[in-house]
């Protein structure tokens, strides 16, 4: 079968549309649906303006309001939180395929230097004792001490167990108080015929895969693997050996005008009809959006060069601590970097850049304007403030 050829304007529409960008973000918000579409949603502490699970689903529905996700866990039990790449929000209804997540988890972080050496059997009895006993605790309700010299990513032997539990599947999130998670014995969170429901690891492994592509569109075969990363190199090839007679293979245009090979999902030609081009809305994206995860893919699909600075020393900085990229149409226009003061009530605007070749017009600035403000009514403040001036100049 010969390749079929995507040109980059395509892959660049059908990349938004099937990452939920590709429509204004507007309208009834049917949440556990977007979820699903999603996948997955990572979940992350850090809250400049909003904390990025928050921010990603608002960035597809801005009638999406914070309380609504912890809601789905907490009360609906509609979905569940594990380790895809990072901690993350998942389907309840994915469980069965998820077993085998749980089993390469509690493998991988029972050999890691930092769980392994210090897990202890006892310990790991006593908690789940406690919580059988008193109910979902979080790690404030023990106080075990750091052993040692405190550096900077150790933890309390609690804290290690509880994680190591939560890893393996013996322990789940019953829910959150803030970011503050509380854990349950796992058969306490997770129904029952869920629990019981047995897949060959096979069918885990397929379901997985089939599950990726259809997320992402097209991908080479190591982009599939890395989107939930709950599956061996080894395990993606034999899947798509398996698979070939369905596998659409196609070249993709990057922005660099090159040709990458890569598979894309079988009904791929009815997508690429579907997906015109985005909403012109200018949108701000969270630097967790899963639109933007692989910064290789990005800069090869959209020409962006992004990186995310959190962990870089201040004085290395290019751009800043939290700076979240500028989405317009099919186009990254330009960063932002903004935060959130709500003891005052403001969004304050701390830099702007827009990319080269951008033209600065007072369209788009006013597009600008428009989703700050957006943005501050999401983020619960009433003001946007721009601290070096409401200038394309800043």
């Amino acid at each position: 079968m010969s390749a079929l050829k995507i040109s980059n304007r395509d892959a660049r529409n059908l990349w938004l549309s099937t990452h939920g960008l590709g429509e204004t973000p507007t309208g009834r918000i049917e949440l556990m649906a977007l979820v699903r579409a999603l996948g997955f949603v990572q979940l992350d502490t850090i809250q400049v303006v909003s904390r990025a699970h928050h921010h990603i689903l608002w960035s597809r529905n801005q009638n999406y309001r914070e309380p609504m996700l912890n809601k789905l866990m907490a009360k609906e039990r509609a979905v569940f939180e594990h380790f895809t790449h990072d901690a993350s929000v998942l389907p309840m209804e994915f469980l069965p395929m998820w077993r085998r997540q749980f089993a390469r988890m509690k493998a991988k972080v029972g050999r890691s230097s930092w769980y392994g050496p210090h897990l202890d059997a006892e310990l790991q009895g006593e908690i789940k004792r406690r919580i059988a006993e008193e109910g979902p605790l979080c790690t404030h309700a023990f106080d075990t001490k750091i052993e040692g010299p405190k550096e900077m990513w150790r933890r309390p032997p609690h804290k290690i167990q509880m994680d190591y539990m939560w890893h393996a599947g013996e322990l789940a999130t019953c829910h959150r108080d803030g970011f503050t998670k509380y854990y349950d014995l796992a058969e306490r969170v997770f129904p029952a015929d869920l629990m019981a429901e047995e897949l060959p690891d096979q069918d885990q492994i397929d379901w997985l895969c089939h599950g990726a592509l259809d997320r992402i569109g097209f991908g080479t075969l190591g982009e599939v693997r890395k989107f939930w990363d709950a599956t061996e190199v080894k395990e993606v090839s034999a899947w798509a050996e398996r698979n070939a007679g369905t596998l659409v293979p196609v070249e993709i245009e990057t922005a660099g005008r090159e040709w990458i090979k890569a598979f894309a999902c079988p009904d791929i030609e009815y997508r690429l009809k579907l997906s015109g081009p985005p909403t012109s809305r200018l949108r701000i994206l969270n630097p967790f959006d899963p639109a933007i995860r692989d910064r290789v893919r990005l800069k090869r699909l959209f020409g962006f060069d992004y990186t995310v600075e959190m962990f870089v020393p201040a004085a290395k900085r290019q751009w800043g601590y939290y700076v979240f990229p500028l989405l317009e149409g099919s186009r990254f226009v330009g960063r932002l970097e903004a935060k959130a003061d709500r003891a005052t009530g403001t969004l304050n605007v701390i830099n702007l850049w827009w990319e080269p070749k951008v033209k600065l017009t007072a369209d788009r600035f006013e597009k600008l304007e428009a989703e700050l403000t957006r943005l501050c009514r999401f983020a619960g403040v009433q003001e946007v403030v721009w601290q070096r001036g409401r200038s394309s100049e800043l």
